[in-house]
């Protein structure tokens, strides 16, 4: 019954309006707010025949890698089409809506994953940042990936949005420094070992999840 009424509720979102705009469950973005387009993808996709030895083999400590349909969490994206949050996460009270999000099946030995949930408008993310390793998954609306290694620092301001690093620095850099780069979509989520560097900007209204691995 819960279901039938979200969906019910989407359709109204996304049919009842006379103004075209992109439809994710509801978390509508217009034409004009994207400001990005998805770009090349240099970074290996895989699928869930992807086997734990080969993730540790393979990615795990040394590569970067996109697994796509490696978790089924439709029931998780159902619940977040009429969800709104603002702040910090709170894993207590959310917990409820935390529980039914399906964690990607590879871990690190030693490792516990941390959830951590969020939603940002088209044009926002984060600027180049490191941190232990960890995988983020796109819920709703597309998040384009930049990534380095981390002895590869890249050339930014700390002071500038990821927006203004693309227009401004990106086709330069892009030229001179090996940059791995990717858009995922729903239904995908990017790898990112640790202490690569990394900065993200949201293509869309989006809804993202990451999954921290930590010691």
């Amino acid at each position: 019954m819960i279901l039938v009424l979200l969906l019910t509720q989407v359709l109204l979102t996304c049919y009842g309006n006379l103004k075209p705009y992109i439809c994710n469950g509801g978390w509508t973005t217009y034409p004009d707010d994207v400001l990005v387009s998805p770009g090349p993808c240099n970074i290996q996709i895989r699928d869930s025949t992807l086997s734990q030895d080969e993730f540790l083999k393979s990615y795990a400590y040394t590569e970067p890698f996109i697994i796509r349909d490696g978790a089924n969490n439709d029931l998780f994206r159902a619940l977040t089409e009429t969800f709104y949050m603002f702040g910090d996460n709170d894993n207590v009270e959310w917990g409820d809506l935390l529980n039914e999000y399906n964690i990607p099946s590879y871990n690190l030995p030693r490792h516990s994953p941390a959830l951590s949930f969020g939603v940002a408008g088209p044009g926002s993310g984060v600027p180049f940042h490191f941190h232990g390793p960890g995988f983020a998954e796109a819920i709703h609306g597309r998040k384009r990936w930049f990534l380095t290694k981390p002895d590869e620092k890249p050339v930014f301001h700390p002071n500038k949005t990821t927006l203004q690093w693309y227009l401004e620095d990106y086709p330069t850099i892009r030229k001179e420094m090996n940059l791995y780069e990717c858009t995922i979509r729903p239904g995908e989520a990017i790898y990112f070992p640790d202490k690569w560097w990394h900065a993200t900007l949201n293509l869309d209204t989006s809804v993202f999840i990451s999954t921290f691995l930590s010691p």
